[in-house]
């Protein structure tokens, strides 16, 4: 007969520990992957070349787009981590049956991804500042903003993780939403150019929030107090209740002993 240990004994795991050992766990796997590491920036210098084919005078606007859209493209990598450790690996429960914590687990791997992923998204940012002529509270609002948009992602993908059974389903699915959400919108082109009726939608999406209050910041666009704050509160908001989902979701989905 199985017996459940006397409540007494079974200690509360502490919150978000184990999370720095995890983190460079990650960082020593991440930094393996070359292939991936190499192509992380592709499509964004893909679409930087069409910008300035197209209109040289937005390079500056476009590559305050593509750091943030860096940033926004390392929740594929979270997610795509995720799933794979758990699915073909089966090694989540290994990770979690020690001390550290579900928390610990979500945060550790997403901080190492960004770890080794940050060289490229500080170059991005650094042509941004160059380029785009931003004072020192401009380049440390993109900084912030950038941060944000990374938690965001993170978060959304390791929740996303969490419902596929099947590693074939995820490259198509992630790579659609985190491009589709991270392109289309006004991000890598000046918010004025996107439709008038579908501008608040815009600024409830995290990249695209992003890229509007920096290009209102630099002249680029005109927004409204009212639009600012839709905004700033709404990648604020955002990004602290999904968050919270993410810590409170990699709890619930933790097996029992």
């Amino acid at each position: 007969m199985r017996t459940d240990p006397p409540q007494a004994l079974v200690r509360p795991t502490r919150p978000f520990r184990g999370t720095a050992a995890f983190l460079w766990t990650e960082v020593l796997v991440q930094a393996h992957e070359s292939l991936a590491m190499a192509t992380a920036m592709v499509t964004q210098t893909v679409l930087l070349v069409f910008v300035y084919i197209l209109n040289p005078g937005l390079i500056g606007v476009a590559l305050i787009g593509a750091t943030l859209f860096s940033s926004f493209a390392l929740g594929q990598r979270v997610l795509n981590e995720a799933a794979y450790i758990r699915i073909d690996h089966k090694a989540n429960d290994l990770y979690l049956a020690g001390p550290m914590s579900p928390e610990g687990y979500f945060l550790g791997m997403a901080t190492g991804i960004l770890v080794v992923y940050i060289a490229p998204i500080a170059l991005l940012g650094t042509l941004a500042v160059v380029v785009g002529h931003l004072n020192v509270v401009t380049s440390l609002l993109l900084v912030g903003l950038a941060g944000l948009v990374w938690l965001f992602a993170a978060s959304i993908g390791y929740i996303f993780s969490t419902f596929f059974r099947d590693n074939r389903a995820i490259w198509a699915y992630a790579s659609l939403f985190f491009n589709v959400f991270g392109v289309l919108p006004p991000v890598f082109y000046p918010f004025g150019y996107f439709p008038p009726a579908l501008q608040p939608v815009a600024l409830l999406m995290p990249p695209s929030a992003a890229a509007a209050l920096l290009q209102s910041r630099i002249g680029v666009t005109a927004l409204s107090t009212g639009q600012v704050e839709l905004a700033a509160v709404g990648l604020v908001v955002e990004t602290l209740v999904v968050f919270v989902l993410a810590v409170f979701w990699a709890r619930r989905t933790v097996r029992g002993p």
